[in-house]
C-alpha cells in the first residue's frame, strides 16, 4: 500500500474509530513513509509521539 492509501486509512481510523488522545501504532514499510508520516501528522495536528520507521506511533489530536 503506498502512503496516499496509507495515510487515508490512517485518517479515517482516527475519525471514526479512536477517541480523542488515544494512540494508534502504525508499522508503514512504504519507502515515503519516513517523509510523509511525519508532514501528514503536522498538517493534521495529531502527534507523532515515536517514529523508528517502520514504526510510528500518533496520538488521534484532542
Amino acid at each position: 500500500m503506498g502512503c496516499g492509501e496509507l495515510v487515508v486509512k490512517l485518517k479515517l481510523k482516527l475519525r471514526d474509530e479512536l477517541q480523542p488522545g488515544a494512540v494508534i501504532k502504525l508499522t508503514a514499510t512504504d519507502a515515503g513513509a519516513p517523509e510523509d508520516i511525519p508532514a501528514w501528522c503536522r498538517l493534521t495536528n495529531n502527534p507523532l509521539l515515536y517514529q523508528d520507521h517502520p514504526e510510528y506511533f500518533i496520538r488521534a489530536k484532542e
